[in-house]
């Protein structure tokens, strides 16, 4: 398996690359994310991978991070997810927009993704709940904010009018194992100060 390339960048033509490694051309689907960090053509690349085999073809993906990569190899564990749409999964949304959206259940902003309906945006978060708290701005682990209570509780503060930065902050604050409504309480006091 290729799980990472270094080589030099020959072109870019949107969602592909093609990086030249060994006198060999690699052909890469990448999101665009990852497109608008590579540098200017000619200049080397280091891309980390991923290879989908199938029966008519191999497919190469590259990721500028490795939470991009997780963050793609997640949503392929998704029944119904295949590469394509994990790709326009995250060219649409960053890793950290994701990550809120899930632990928010928010299916507005996944639904903004071309090819993403309202049921395929359920199923996504549904499936994706608790697996990526770690993908959150300065989280603290998996229990930090994707828990059942602390997103009841992040949705609770952002519902009152609170913006997302304030009310992930202060449910970063809280116990583990809190009650949703000891939670909401000890949040807004800790928004309060």
């Amino acid at each position: 398996m290729i799980g990472r390339l270094r080589g030099t960048l020959v072109a870019k033509q949107p969602p592909q690359v093609l990086v030249e490694a060994g006198g060999v051309g690699y052909e890469l689907d990448v999101p665009m994310s990852t497109l608008y960090a590579l540098p200017a053509l000619g200049a080397e690349v280091t891309l980390l991978t991923h290879l989908v085999v199938r029966e008519d073809a191999q497919l190469l993906y590259g990721f500028a991070s490795e939470r991009e990569r997780a963050t793609f190899r997640e949503l392929l564990r998704i029944s119904g997810v295949g590469p394509k749409v994990a790709l326009a999964v995250l060219s649409g949304l960053s890793t950290d927009d994701l990550a809120r959206a899930v632990a928010m259940q928010d299916t507005a902003l996944l639904t903004r993704v071309p090819g993403i309906g309202k049921k395929t945006a359920e199923r996504l978060l549904l499936e994706l709940k608790g697996r990526l708290a770690d993908a959150l701005p300065g989280s603290g682990g998996p229990g930090a904010v994707a828990s059942g209570a602390a997103a009841d509780v992040l949705a609770a503060l952002v519902a009152l009018g609170y913006n997302e930065r304030e009310a992930i902050a202060a449910v970063k604050t809280l116990a583990d194992g809190v009650s949703v409504e000891e939670g909401i309480r000890a949040a807004l006091k800790a928004l309060a100060r």
